[in-house]
C-alpha cells in the first residue's frame, strides 16, 4: 500500500490529510494543498480535481513546496492523486500516429526516448496499453508534460485533461517506489 500526506501550507504546515489510494478531490478534505510527503509507494498528483490537468510522479520523499513538483507556469496546489501499483511482468503497449487508433502503429515493450528516431514517426496521439503502467511525455528524452496511463484504450490524450498533446517519448514505471 502507498501512503501520501497532504498539507494545506508549504513546509508541511497547517491541517493535513493522509491518503492510501486514489483521491479524485483532495480539497474535500483540505481547503488547499501546498506540500506533501510520500511515506510509501508512488503517486501521480494532478493540478485539478478528478485526475485532470498537469500531472507529476512523486515517489517516497518530502515535497515542502509544490513548486518543486508542478511546473512553475501552473497552479501550485494539488487537487487529486492516483496511487500507482507496481507492475510485475511484461510491459506492452501499441502506439498509433493519430487519434482513434489511426495511422502508423508500433508495439513497445521497453522505454522509448524518441519516437521520431526509433520509428520515423513524429509522435503518437492514441494508444492501447495491454500490460504495465507507463509515463508518456510530450518531448523527447522524457521531458515536458507527462501523462500516466494504466492498462486500457486511449483514443485521444486530450481526454486526460492536459489538452491536445502529441507524445514523443515513453517510459515504463518499473522500479519499486
Amino acid at each position: 500500500m502507498g501512503k501520501i500526506i497532504f498539507y494545506e501550507e508549504r513546509n508541511f504546515q497547517g491541517r493535513s490529510h493522509e491518503i492510501s489510494g486514489d483521491c479524485p478531490e483532495v480539497t474535500s478534505y483540505l481547503s488547499r494543498c501546498c506540500s506533501c510527503m510520500v511515506e510509501s509507494g508512488c503517486f501521480m498528483v494532478y493540478e485539478h480535481s478528478n485526475f485532470m490537468g498537469q500531472q507529476m510522479l512523486v515517489r517516497r520523499g518530502q515535497y515542502p513546496d509544490n513548486k518543486q513538483i508542478m511546473s512553475a507556469d501552473i497552479s501550485d496546489c494539488i487537487c487529486s492523486c492516483k496511487m500507482i501499483t507496481m507492475h510485475k511482468g511484461t510491459f506492452r503497449l501499441r502506439i498509433f500516429e493519430k487519434e482513434n487508433f489511426v495511422g502508423q502503429k508500433y508495439e513497445l515493450m521497453d522505454d522509448c526516448e524518441s519516437i521520431q528516431e526509433r520509428f520515423s514517426m513524429s509522435g503518437c496521439q492514441s494508444c492501447n496499453v495491454t500490460h504495465g503502467h507507463w509515463l508518456m511525455y510530450e518531448l523527447p528524452h522524457f521531458e515536458g508534460r507527462m501523462i500516466y496511463l494504466r492498462p486500457g484504450e486511449y483514443n485521444s490524450f486530450g481526454d486526460t485533461g492536459v489538452g491536445p498533446l502529441e507524445i514523443t517519448s515513453i517510459r515504463r514505471i518499473m522500479e519499486s517506489c
